[in-house]
């Protein structure tokens, strides 16, 4: 049972979680990718880009474990060769503009709610993201899953709320609502942009020993991802069309049509979700650069090390954080797409597959 937990719980509780703060947790990108198309639009948005999360994690999980490689430099460097440094460039632009977003929506929701200066709330969730680094993976997968499956409980009861509260006939709306173009579009750019950390946390599959474990692992995780998306989109039927302009939706949502002590779980839980988004991808670069500093995975880096990385790029992204959360992903996030796309999603999906292919029948 605790084997199964690892192999398909783990890699999609870490995976959601890292997704979650951006995303999920402040609702901007659910808006900016699906509900501007329209609610009904919005919808088919969000099954286009599960499929589509399901296919390039069941190809990713298998190549990582076919090859054996963990860590981003190393699987790139196996599936594009020379050109793994242009998955470098994108992943450290994208990592920069995520920690960007998770310092602003912080900063946001503290200065809305407790009247605190939004660079202080950026501040205090970025020094909890180096005090959690600094006890290493295994502190941070734990706390990744848990906590996922906490806000999952969170997310289902905000739901209920919703449906228990707004005066307006959700369903009914969804299904005489709008399809706007570029759903397509919108659900194949989310899905893009947000697969590009998955190689960054290939740390979480190691106990995946099987192509089909692997395939299972990749496919659940697509769905499982989805999930909250599907529920926020629908959830935002009651505020349509006044959300669309929120700067954090799911905030603005809560404090209309749900309790208070909703919106203190909320926030509590909103806030270490923004930390164990900023979390997961600075363990994913430890991981990569432990893999340069030791191939053979016998020497790790010290927790001062680890801590001083943090501290680093989590300053970088509170300066990017400055620049506001609307701004951000409105623009940094589809920007930063059709080079994922050119330089993990097609590769990993077509010659990886070959790769994989190849390997076996050699093996055999």
């Amino acid at each position: 049972m605790n084997r199964m937990f690892q192999i398909y719980i783990v890699p999609a509780a870490v995976f959601v979680s890292v997704v979650m703060g951006g995303g999920y947790g402040t609702g901007r990108e659910v808006i900016e990718f699906f509900t501007r198309y329209g609610l009904l639009g919005g919808l088919f948005g969000t099954v286009v880009a599960a499929c589509v999360f399901a296919l390039v994690l069941a190809c990713t999980y298998e190549f990582a474990r076919a090859f054996q490689v963990y860590d981003y430099r190393s699987f790139f460097k196996r599936l594009i060769g020379p050109f793994w440094v242009c998955f470098e460039v994108l992943y450290l632009l994208l990592f920069l503009l995520v920690l960007g977003v998770v310092g602003s929506a912080a900063g946001n929701i503290l200065e809305q709610e407790f009247g605190i200066s939004s660079y202080i709330g950026m501040a205090g969730v970025l020094v909890v993201v180096v005090a959690l680094v600094y006890f290493g993976r295994e502190a941070v997968e734990k706390v990744l899953t848990l906590w996922s499956i906490g806000m999952y409980l969170i997310f289902a009861y905000y739901f209920l709320e919703i449906l228990n509260n707004s005066e307006v006939d959700i369903l009914q709306s969804l299904t005489r609502g709008s399809i706007e173009p570029g759903w397509l579009q919108g659900g194949i750019l989310y899905a893009m942009y947000n697969l590009a950390i998955a190689p960054v946390l290939l740390f979480s599959t190691r106990a995946i020993q099987t192509r089909r474990e692997a395939l299972l692992a990749g496919i659940i995780t697509g769905v499982v991802v989805m999930v909250p998306a599907v529920l926020f989109h629908i959830s935002y039927a009651a505020g349509y069309p006044e959300v669309l302009e929120q700067p954090v939706p799911n905030y603005w949502m809560i404090s209309k049509y749900t309790t208070p002590l909703l919106l203190g779980i909320f926030l509590v839980a909103l806030l270490g979700t923004l930390v164990e988004t900023g979390a997961g991808l600075v363990q994913g670069l430890i991981e990569r650069i432990e893999a340069v500093i030791s191939p053979s995975g016998d020497k790790a880096l010290s927790q001062r090390a680890k801590a001083a990385i943090g501290v680093t790029t989590l300053m970088l992204g509170g300066l990017i954080g400055s620049l506001g959360i609307v701004a951000l992903v409105a623009k940094g996030y589809s920007a930063l797409s059709v080079g994922f796309a050119l330089v993990y999603i097609i590769p990993i999906c077509t010659l990886g597959v070959v790769k994989v292919i190849k390997a076996r029948s050699e093996i055999a």
